[in-house]
């Protein structure tokens, strides 16, 4: 907390901060599997560039960042689950207007999570189809995630574990994943890198391992319509590493398991993930 590691209960912001007044800030999830961080050097580049995108400095250096995350797992004896960090602009009178010079907030905490035995990893989930209500800017990690939060709500009540969201009748992605679906001629689609989306990391690192293991892909918009046809479908997240798609809305993917792709790029994930 601001350079001070203190207890949950000991952990307190400004009611003034801007993150709490506006949303004004940025957050980063990277994962811990055997008490090591995974895809990390991606997801502080990924911080980086999200504050730079809304003018909020680093609060340090990326290398002082990685050492306050290391220090986390080591305090928490954090085996396997999460470190959050999230930075704000600061704290000042409730203005919509902010001085240059604002000196950021900066948090960071762990969470203990079931990756990589998880049930929705091990044997898939089924997602939601809605509209994208979300802002222009979605490459931008902020912290204004209410659209997200409702959408995500809506679909558990329905019995769905994620949404994958439509705009202009074209898949986006997930509430808090990216979304990729394999044709019935092989081939993974995913959708480009845009303001339209997030960048994932783990979507980054997963491509790679398809380009290595000289997979067919493409980087291209899909339909919902076209995802309810695939041969097999899945997402990714720092959470959710590589998670089999069984069902969108009523319809069954392939036999309604995780298919032998899907199952194939999780082995390598993991494989690389905790080497």
């Amino acid at each position: 907390m601001n350079g001070d590691y203190v207890s949950e209960n000991e952990a307190n912001i400004s009611v003034f901060d801007r993150g709490f007044l506006f949303g004004d800030g940025i957050y980063e999830v990277s994962a811990v599997i055997d008490g090591k961080l995974v895809d990390n050097d991606l997801h502080l580049s990924r911080l980086e560039r999200s504050l730079n995108e809304i003018s909020i400095p680093l609060p340090l250096p990326k290398e002082e960042i990685l050492k306050v995350q290391r220090e986390l797992i080591a305090r928490n004896s954090l085996e396997e689950g999460v470190v959050y960090m999230q930075v704000t602009r600061g704290a000042a009178d409730r203005d919509f207007g902010f001085a240059d010079d604002m000196k950021p907030t900066f948090i960071a905490f762990t969470q203990v999570k079931n990756l990589v035995n998880a049930n929705s990893v091990k044997n898939g989930v089924a997602v939601d189809i809605a509209p994208d209500t979300r802002w222009a800017r979605r490459d931008i990690k902020t912290v204004m995630l209410l659209a997200q939060v409702l959408a995500k709500k809506a679909a558990k009540a329905k019995g769905f574990h994620e949404t994958w969201l439509v705009e202009d009748g074209f898949v986006t992605e997930g509430a808090s994943s990216t979304a990729f679906i394999l044709t019935k001629d092989d081939v993974i689609v995913t959708r480009p890198n845009s303001h339209a989306v997030l960048p994932g990391c783990t979507k980054r690192a997963v491509m790679k391992i398809a380009e290595e293991q000289k997979l067919r892909v493409e980087e291209r918009l899909f339909t919902a319509e076209e995802a309810r046809e695939a041969k097999e479908a899945f997402l990714t997240s720092a959470s959710s590493l590589v998670t089999p798609v069984i069902r969108i809305g009523d319809h069954v993917i392939g036999d309604g398991t995780p298919g032998p792709l899907t199952k194939r790029l999780q082995t390598i994930y993991l494989e690389l993930a905790r080497n």
